[in-house]
């Protein structure tokens, strides 16, 4: 058992999974200061200063009119439905996808660039020897 479990862990698909997951989290935190500082003010501006965050639907007896007034709800275990907080999570989200979208639109142009300057292998020269003949009969 404990060999099968270092080959497991020695295979190379559970080391690019932990490397990518470590650099997820950092490329997280990078995306979520883009978002917060330069992206978001300009929704804020488009949406006239509104900060999503503050809206709430109280359910409890405190008041909550303001930033402060909503934190102290939220330490006193009051019911709120924080549903300006899921609008600025939903807005992250198709930022960060966006830009994930652009990111991996320029990796795939790239690669390709770069596959179709390499001369091709000899594998693959000979795989299209193999198709020349077989297309001839």
């Amino acid at each position: 058992m404990w060999d099968d479990f270092k080959a497991f862990i020695a295979r190379g698909n559970v080391l690019d999974l932990a490397i990518a997951v470590i650099l997820g989290a950092a490329f997280g935190s990078v995306v979520k200061t883009f978002t917060d500082g330069i992206v978001m003010p300009f929704v804020g501006l488009f949406t006239g200063g509104i900060d999503f965050k503050d809206k709430v639907i109280n359910l409890g007896d405190m008041p909550v009119s303001t930033p402060q007034q909503i934190e102290a709800a939220i330490a006193a275990k009051q019911p709120l439905i924080m549903y300006g907080q899921l609008i600025n999570d939903i807005i992250n989200f198709l930022i960060v996808a966006f830009i994930m979208f652009l990111i991996a639109r320029y990796a795939i142009k790239l690669f390709k660039g770069l596959e179709a300057a390499s001369p091709p292998t000899d594998e693959a020269v000979l795989l299209g020897e193999i198709r020349d003949i077989l297309k001839s009969k």
